[in-house]
């Protein structure tokens, strides 16, 4: 992971909106900008997150995502996000998405992803929120999760 202004930036947005909608902290520190950024990185639960747009790409994905998903930063930040469901459950996805849209966020979602490998893992109890800039424009949807079971 490149430590440079976007991620500090982008940490920092996360950690802020996942506060506005659900009135928690996602991680528990006082720390500088940099070290919460680092530190969202290398949290246990899996963080991710997409930009916006008909077909949006997505942007971050912390140590813990990265190694589900079996992919580098690189590869992982110039993929479209449906690309994480298998075709199938990408109208389901998508649903979902946009009910987190409205209201801001959605707890408990569940889902089958698939790896780079193709791998399927089962997600269960996810949030979801939408990403907001420092003055409110959405800027994306980002999820957080620590429970997943591989299924065949």
């Amino acid at each position: 992971m490149a430590q440079d202004s976007f991620l500090v930036t982008h940490t920092l947005r996360l950690l802020n909106s996942f506060h506005h909608w659900t009135g928690r902290a996602l991680i528990q520190d006082d720390a500088t900008p940099e070290r919460l950024a680092e530190r969202l990185y290398r949290h246990p639960a899996v963080v991710l997150s997409h930009g916006v747009g008909a077909d949006p790409i997505l942007n971050y994905g912390n140590a813990a995502a990265l190694r589900l998903w079996e992919m580098t930063w690189e590869a992982f930040t110039t993929m479209p996000s449906r690309m994480t469901a298998e075709p199938a459950a990408r109208d389901n996805r998508d649903r979902l998405l946009a009910d987190a849209a409205k209201s801001g966020y959605l707890e408990n979602y569940r889902g089958i992803p698939v790896s780079q490998s193709k791998r399927r893992f089962l997600i269960e109890g996810a949030l979801v929120w939408t990403v907001l800039d420092e003055y409110g424009v959405i800027i994306g949807q980002a999820a957080v999760f620590d429970r997943w079971t591989y299924v065949s």
